[in-house]
């Protein structure tokens, strides 16, 4: 039996994953294969630097399906007016959906004593479960479901039903309800509005205070491809520096005046004008470079966490929208806009997710 295996669908799943194998004592470090997942993020040579990686022993890339690649699956979304028949069309799908996924997979999870797995609400969550292989759910995003809890909202009516349902293996539910997940690891609990038994917590600050300056400069050379181009755009003079976070929010029109908004607002200290450096988010198409030629573009192709590695370096601000910034180290202060900002540019009801979650089920 082979050791570990992690499926991970973003640049922060593979940092995680980095930082979990880190944690373990030295000899028995380099065990792990790491499975990237191309359905959501496009991870340019970072496969490769992972095969060089002492943490892992093997790299795959994993052509993920969405449900939408396969026409027999569509018929399934059709609301048939009746719960009894919406859940025996939703038994099929499921099934259907693990099914399809199989020829894409690329190894074999019945070979490794753990699995795990970060964002299980994607297909990987049914093949396994359809397989009938065990495995560990990890967070997708540090305390992202005390923002968004993808479970319950798509979910909504009748989930004390669906998730015994999914307790059965019928259908799939994510985060913690399926059959054979064992667990559902998360940052902290406590800001949980509902619970889960198979929630565990791991703090992401017990793995990242524990890190040398080896297992920093690890991570900076796995993750960061140009190093000193980064290095460069990151020595930007003595003005003070802004840090923007973006992220694939509406259309792309009303997306670059959510930016510009920020900019404007926020890009000010004590009332003089700031540096202002835009980190695009992974799966952010908005070409920030010509849209904000005047400020300094860094590459969306690492996490935001690598720029707590590089010595020396301090923003006086960092704003995002719904990126939770309690894991960055470098700046002085941090500001989380969240739902309230989001309200003055789409239907609150496209963002307010957890609001619209019955808490009678």
């Amino acid at each position: 039996m082979k050791d570990r295996i992690y499926v991970c669908h973003t640049f922060y799943h593979v940092y995680v994953a980095c930082l979990k194998e880190l944690a373990l004592p030295a000899q028995e470090q380099g065990r792990a294969t790491l499975v990237l997942s191309t359905m959501s993020t496009e991870f340019g040579t970072l496969a490769d630097r992972a095969k060089e990686c002492r943490l892992f022993e093997e790299v795959y890339l994993y052509d993920e399906k969405e449900d939408k690649h396969f026409p027999e699956l569509q018929k399934y979304h059709t609301d048939r007016g009746s719960l009894l028949v919406n859940m025996l069309a939703r038994i099929r799908y499921t099934k259907l959906l693990g099914k399809l996924q199989e020829p894409y997979v690329p190894v074999d999870f019945k070979e490794y004593r753990s699995v795990y797995v970060f964002c299980d609400s994607d297909p990987i969550g049914y093949y396994l479960s359809y397989k009938k292989i065990y495995y560990h759910a990890l967070e997708d995003g540090l305390n992202c479901i005390q923002h968004y809890d993808t479970a319950r909202f798509d979910n909504r009516g009748h989930f004390g039903l669906k998730a015994w349902m999914s307790s059965k293996n019928l259908i799939f539910i994510q985060n913690g309800y399926g059959k054979y997940c064992l667990d559902m690891e998360v940052n902290d609990i406590s800001v949980l509005a509902y619970p889960c038994r198979k929630y565990i917590e791991l703090p992401r600050a017990a793995l990242t205070d524990r890190l040398t300056e080896t297992d920093k400069e690890l991570l900076l050379r796995l993750f960061v491809e140009d190093m000193d181009g980064l290095l460069e755009k990151l020595d930007c003079g003595e003005r003070d520096k802004i840090l923007v976070l973006s992220e694939p929010l509406c259309s792309l029109d009303v997306r670059r005046r959510i930016f510009a908004d920020i900019i404007e607002e926020y890009g000010q200290i004590d009332g003089r004008p700031a540096q202002i450096l835009i980190k695009p988010h992974p799966r952010d198409v908005l070409d920030y470079a010509a849209e904000f030629p005047e400020h300094i573009v860094l590459s969306g192709s690492f996490p935001m966490e690598m720029l707590n590695f590089i010595p020396g370096l301090r923003f006086k601000r960092v704003v995002s929208v719904f990126t939770v910034p309690d894991g960055l180290h470098f700046a002085d202060e941090t500001l989380f806009l969240g739902r309230d900002f989001m309200d003055r540019y789409e239907d609150p009801v496209l963002h307010r997710q957890n609001e619209q979650i019955c808490k009678n089920g």
